[in-house]
């Protein structure tokens, strides 16, 4: 497979050395039984489970067929597994039997940095490697974390996208996943910074959390909307959280008034880039995401790499990366996406 490589619009420089260091038990949430171990004999395991936050998230869904390319690419077995719901200790259970299954490796983004930190250990005492992406654990907890960008890169771009689009002055409103999320109270934390040092005359006025549901999310955007008159904008780092806000601002009053952004795909916000609602938007590309998170657990399999800083490898079609501090890789710049080149993108 190809990925599309291009870089739009105006990025935020990131820096691989300031990247971010970033269940239950019911079976209705696993979707593919992982694979059983390598034949007697075999050099490398490589079966290689992934576990989202949830299931059923259209942004898992991209970053797992990625992910599922790469393992065939490989040669090895493929799973996902995950809870319906994406709350702090939801994965334990599925570490634990993705264990007792004897994996190669686990490829976690975590719903909490600390709540699943011991059965991973236990998961990596027992032989399996364990990557994370896109929401880290703890360093400790993990051999390596694939990084889709920086803190400081991804919040940027939010920033300046909702200040381009408001006049740069304002009360503006962060619509979050969950309180616990690893990554996005990163970003949200750099964006408070950001305002106070480059834009004094934007308020955020109010952060609330959609647990990346999409109609807690709908509903938390019209109970902003009602507590914030004067609300020029909302920022929404999460895939979800953007597709619901964008749903309830196009058939509202407020579209057209308040200006919406953050991390979305574009399969989900075409429509809405299309009738006006929203005007711009980032994100990386979560296919690539998974695919270099399957390469990356398939290197630490084989051993080529240990996670060591300055270790190399090779991930298909993306190229060679190396392993930065903090055992962390980091894919690329973000994208952002508008009008002129939302119909590039099948994502």
């Amino acid at each position: 497979m190809m990925f599309a490589r291009k870089r739009v619009a105006a990025v935020a420089a990131v820096a691989v050395a300031a990247a971010l260091a970033l269940a239950g038990c019911a079976d209705t949430g696993t979707t593919t039984e992982p694979g059983a171990s390598g034949e007697p004999g075999d050099t490398a395991n490589l079966a290689i489970t992934f576990l989202p936050k949830n299931l059923g998230n259209p942004y898992f869904d991209t970053s797992s067929k990625g992910g599922k390319a790469a393992v065939d690419a490989l040669g090895g077995t493929f799973a996902e597994v995950g809870p319906a719901e994406a709350t702090p200790d939801a994965q334990v259970s599925y570490i634990n039997t993705a264990t007792q299954q004897g994996v190669g490796a686990l490829v976690v983004s975590a719903n909490d940095p600390q709540a699943i930190c011991d059965a991973l250990n236990e998961a990596r005492d027992a032989g399996v490697k364990v990557v994370t992406f896109d929401s880290d654990t703890n360093p400790e907890c993990r051999d390596l974390f694939i990084n889709q960008a920086t803190a400081d890169g991804i919040a940027k771009i939010q920033v300046d996208l909702i200040a381009e689009q408001i006049g740069d002055e304002g009360e503006i409103a962060v619509l979050s996943a969950s309180a616990n999320a690893t990554n996005q109270n990163a970003w949200i934390e750099t964006m408070k910074e950001i305002l106070a040092a480059d834009h004094p005359n934007i308020t955020l006025v109010e952060t609330v959390y959609g647990d990346d549901d999409d109609q807690t999310s709908f509903d938390k955007t019209a109970a902003l909307l009602q507590s914030h008159p004067n609300l020029k904008g909302i920022i929404s780092p999460t895939t979800v959280g953007v597709a619901a806000a964008a749903r309830y601002l196009s058939t509202s009053d407020f579209k057209g008034k308040v200006a919406l952004t953050g991390l979305g795909t574009p399969n989900q916000m075409r429509e809405y880039v299309e009738d006006g609602t929203v005007t711009a938007f980032a994100l990386w590309n979560p296919e690539e995401l998974g695919y270099l998170a399957a390469y990356a657990a398939a290197a630490l399999i084989e051993g080529d790499i240990t996670g060591a800083e300055g270790d190399t490898f090779e991930a298909g079609d993306l190229g060679s990366y190396e392993v930065g501090a903090d055992s962390t890789v980091l894919l690329g710049d973000p994208y952002v996406f508008d009008k002129e080149n939302i119909g590039d993108f099948d994502f």
